[in-house]
């Protein structure tokens, strides 16, 4: 018989390696059944006739035999292992994923021990004899025999908190139970759930009945969404389980992502593409009588950050997944988000984000994983071991209970986690409430606890805002510090492995209170000495800072860090103490820079300065881009840089495609896939550089023009529907979407409008024939407390109701103010914008990954030469790219000149517009015009001016060339993949994590 080949199998292949491949029936690990435990142990393989000696009962053995009379024509396979849960459809899977059937297996039990035989045929029936097709089989069959362990991380912990200890029992069975129970969970659960048209269908009608309590007969678009929710995340829990299982049997070096915020979006289309079965969802539901894409609609998005640094999280949590790192993400519930906002009369109003009104199907509470969290109190002595230690003894305690979200990747069965906390009362304080007959007191302690994750960011210009800030800060941080450190514990017995297994990278300041919880952790509750609890908080924290300037830093008043945290403080303080003593004996006594360095900033309020802290407790400090990477080594933290510049590094953001174009943006994700010959690119972005090769092809130009109009009338119809403005297709689709700020300078792009508002105003009929329509579209939120961000969302408005009701206009320009801008409007703007515009004074902006996703979607960018905007021109060209304005070296000198700062005439007028009331709220506006007039510009608003029209003519002129506009289109997204999320996460990992893929086999 010819030998048994697998074409995919080279001869040295590792069977943990193997890229995934999706099977119908395949079997699974039951990681949620505690039972028959027995630790990982290690297989042996021995090749044997029918004759031989069998191994002991004890050992684990595969043995190949001669078949019987009956089964002449299979091979048999017979597997003698400790019984254990799972291990059964481990070997299970192994066949099915070689594509080997299986006539005929029978089981028997010796003891602790199985001997499981298998008739095995290849996929065409015929038995198995040649050599090295055996030796292939056999090699799987250890690898996976050998890798198999435990559960997950979560399964039968126990969690002692102030009030309440939470106990997950593994049942104690006889062999005889054990042997009955286990043959009937096999049964039960020996299979994935089924992705065919009837399978899904039946789950979903199950979840509108059971889950969402509907009838089956009757339900509508948001019922069937909650339905079809319920059926995806079923899916990704099975994942889940299994990654979970097998990052614990491994016991790789996990990365633990602490940040304060995560943008995630929708999750239902992103989680149904990175599982890989969206088209089998969509067909069973419109066999049902629903679209995919509507029941999408009904998903609200998860508030759980705003702007850049929030989405930039998600995006990286995506990209370690997908890349099959073992990381796991941690962050607070907030109940309402940011704020949601709302537009009246032009004037921004915040109301709560009521987010979760309707549920979260995709997170999972875990009632079992719960830690106390505790504030205020004292500090005392204590004897420990003949040495004095410190005891903290608080005034208040909460409860962080945990909710998992789990997190896909693309192209694997790596399901990664992460872990949010909510805030609850601590039932000790309840009862003695309850006791004494004080329920409203009860009452209010509750709604006390549960204000910690209520909202994200709360105003800080009052006491009470800034204490509330620090206690959803230290409360997330001191939860997961808890969560790491058990889990670290449940595999280790000591602390001398803790940084060779974890790694705790700081997403900016917020969470650096980690750093002081840690030390107090190892050193007041597991007795390690101050000196190796410092040598370990050294070796594990890495911290990304996204600031570019001095008043950008957080600080912290000491006074209410005392208060607050008390132990925290002292040891923060004795952390200081130990660094400028030995600072003093390295650049003497420069009184200056120790002062610039120390971690306690003396002043009229004396404060913490949290990125100090950060940078002399972390191993590695990086920035996010090369230019803000310079700014911090030769201006912020110039102190520091010399004296350890191997701490320093910088790594460009990026953000995921799979999120923005795959989700975002289908018909240019088939578009791209058709012209590459693959959908490779998706998970290996690289790829995208073969556009290029087809950039001046006439045929994709015309199917790439296509799509764009696809985009741009949908972003018309939201448009249409949101506003009531009807905008031409033909117009150039201009689009500047941030938060508001004034270094963004939204207020320069309306400038600009108003500009070219006048100039047409005061054009004959014939030059206006000339002029290329634009649309002009602005979104973002400004802060609460933020007047001058207020008044330029005020102005927005103004302009636009002059504008856009002006008969003399007409389709040559509308100004549109998109209110409440989040991802899922982000995923219609960005498809559909021709030009985007990046203003940022140079110097200002760290990274900018918005312009990321406009690149990847083939929008052309208007831009400073600022953050990330360095490293896209070196992919792209400037030629493809319209630059204008003072580069980062030129800011300083311009400002120096101040009034004597000559300004264009253009922009004297328009600023005189503005100020003489021509679009109503005169005195309104005066502070805003005095901000930028009479020397006070300090986002030279005015220097750049003349810059900033020339750039804008230049993109006018280009666009009516339209085959040489989509030629620099396609040449922005073929030059978009250095700026995936994949290539950070991978630069992270390597450089400054030092994680590896611990990719799940199955």
């Amino acid at each position: 018989m010819a030998a048994l080949s697998f074409p995919f199998l080279k001869p040295n292949t590792s069977f943990s390696s193997l890229p995934f491949t999706p099977l119908p029936l395949l079997s699974r690990n039951i990681s949620f059944f505690p039972i028959l435990y027995a630790p990982p142990h290690r297989a042996t393989l021995t090749l044997a006739s029918s004759s031989a000696k069998p191994p002991p009962a004890t050992s684990t053995s595969v043995t190949v035999e001669t078949a019987t009379e009956n089964h002449a024509n299979s091979t048999v396979v017979v597997i003698r292992a400790r019984n254990r849960i799972g291990l059964l459809q481990v070997i299970t899977r192994v066949f099915n994923f070689l594509g080997l059937r299986i006539d005929k297996a029978s089981i028997n039990f010796e003891g602790d021990c199985f001997i499981k035989t298998f008739f095995v045929t290849d996929s065409h029936g015929n038995k198995i004899d040649d050599k090295e097709s055996l030796e292939r089989i056999k090699k799987a069959l250890i690898e996976a025999i050998d890798g198999d362990g435990d559960g997950d991380d979560d399964v039968a912990v126990s969690v002692e908190s102030a009030a309440r200890r939470i106990v997950v029992n593994k049942p104690r069975l006889s062999f005889g139970e054990k042997k009955s129970k286990v043959e009937r969970i096999f049964e039960l659960m020996d299979g994935f759930l089924k992705n065919d048209p009837t399978s899904l269908q039946n789950d979903i009608l199950h979840h509108v009945e059971y889950t969402v309590a509907r009838s089956r007969f009757s339900f509508d678009d948001f019922e069937a969404y909650q339905a079809l929710a319920h059926s995806v995340r079923d899916r990704l829990i099975e994942r889940w389980h299994d990654t979970q299982m097998h990052f614990k049997r491994k016991d790789p070096k996990r990365i633990y992502f602490l940040s304060l915020e995560f943008l995630m979006g929708r999750s239902l289309s992103n989680s149904v593409i990175n599982l890989g079965i969206r088209d089998q969802f969509a067909d069973a539901l419109s066999q049902l009588g629903f679209e995919l894409e509507v029941l999408a609609e009904q998903e609200g998005d998860a508030a759980l950050g705003n702007g850049g640094l929030a989405r930039l999280s998600a995006c990286q949590m995506d990209s370690l997944a997908t890349l099959d790192y073992p990381a796991v993400g941690y962050d607070y519930a907030n109940q309402y988000g940011l704020f949601r906002q709302v537009i009246l009369d032009g004037f921004q109003h915040e109301h709560l984000d009521f987010w979760l009104n309707f549920g979260n199907p995709w997170e999972i509470e875990r009632v079992h994983v719960t830690y106390p969290v505790k504030f205020y109190g004292t500090v005392t002595d204590e004897l420990l071991n003949e040495e004095n230690g410190k005891v903290w003894v608080p005034k208040r305690t909460v409860e962080a209970v945990a909710y998992d979200n789990p997190i896909p990747g693309y192209g694997t069965r790596n399901t990664i986690n992460l872990r949010l906390w909510a805030a609850k009362p601590s039932d000790q304080h309840n009862m003695e409430s309850y006791n004494t007959g004080d329920y409203i007191n009860a009452v209010v302690e509750r709604q006390r606890a549960e204000n910690i994750s209520s909202i994200l960011y709360p105003d800080d210009r009052s006491y009470q805002g800034k204490e509330l800030r620090l206690k959803q800060q230290y409360f997330f941080v001191s939860a997961s510090v808890q969560d790491i450190i058990r889990r670290f514990k449940d595999a280790h017995s000591t602390f001398d492995d803790f940084p060779e297994k974890v790694a705790l990278h700081l997403n900016d300041t917020h969470p650096s209170l980690a750093i002081a919880e840690v030390m107090r952790v190892l050193v007041d509750e597991e007795h390690l000495g101050w000196n190796r609890a410092w040598n370990i908080i050294c070796n594990v924290f890495t911290f990304t800072t996204h600031t570019v300037s001095p008043e950008g830093l957080e600080k912290i008043p000491v006074d209410l860090l005392g208060s607050l945290l008390p132990r925290h403080l002292q040891i923060i303080y004795d952390i200081n103490f130990k660094f400028v003593e030995e600072l003093k004996k390295r650049i003497g006594l420069d009184y200056n820079r120790l002062a610039r360095m120390s971690i306690v900033e003396e002043g009229a309020v004396k404060s913490i300065q949290m990125a100090n802290l950060s940078i002399l407790c972390s191993h590695t400090v990086n920035g996010v881009s090369r230019v803000h990477s310079k700014l911090l080594t030769t201006k912020l933290f110039k102190d520091f840089y010399e004296l350890w510049p191997e701490k320093f590094q910088y790594k460009t953001n990026g953000v995921t495609q799979r999120r923005w174009i795959v989700v975002s943006n289908p018909s240019l994700c088939a578009l791209i896939s058709k012209w590459l010959g693959t959908e490779d690119w998706i998970r290996d972005i690289d790829h995208l550089i073969g556009l290029r090769e087809h950039a001046a092809n006439g045929e994709l130009h015309q199917e790439w023009k296509m799509v764009k109009k696809v985009n741009k009338i949908r972003l018309a119809e939201y448009i249409e529907a949101m506003s009531g403005l009807k905008v031409s297709l033909d117009a150039m689709f201009d689009v500047q979407t941030k938060r508001i700020h004034e270094y963004k300078r939204q207020l320069l792009n309306i400038l600009g409008i108003i500009h070219r508002y006048d100039c047409i105003k005061n054009m004959d009929k014939n030059d206006r024939i000339k002029v290329v329509p634009r649309v002009c579209i602005i979104g973002g939120k400004a802060a609460p407390g933020y007047e001058t961000a207020k008044k330029i969302i005020k102005l927005c408005h103004a302009v636009a109701e002059k504008i856009n009701n002006d008969s003399d206009i007409g389709d040559l320009l509308k100004l549109v103010f998109i209110p409440d801008y989040n991802v899922s409007v982000a995923e219609l703007v960005i498809p559909g914008a021709d030009i985007s515009q990046h203003l940022s004074t140079a110097g200002h902006e760290a990274s900018g990954t918005g312009s990321m996703k406009f690149l990847m979607n083939g929008c052309l960018l208007l831009a400073t030469v600022d953050g990330s905007t360095v490293e896209i021109i070196e992919e792209i060209g400037e030629d493809n790219m319209f630059l204008f304005g003072a580069k980062v070296h030129e800011v300083s000198a311009l400002r120096e000149k101040g009034p004597a700062l000559k300004v264009p005439l253009q922009f004297s007028r328009v600023v005189r517009m503005v100020r003489d009331g021509y679009f109503g709220f005169k005195d309104y506006f005066k502070s805003l015009c005095d901000n930028i007039e009479g020397g006070q510009d300090y986002y030279l608003l005015g220097a750049d001016f003349t810059s900033y029209l020339e750039a804008q003519a230049a993109a006018d002129k280009a666009y009516v060339d339209q085959e040489r506009w989509t030629e620099m289109s396609i040449l922005s997204t073929a030059g978009s993949g250095r700026f995936s999320s994949d290539r950070t996460v991978e630069e992270y990992a390597q450089k400054t994590w030092g994680i590896q893929p611990c990719r799940c086999p199955f």
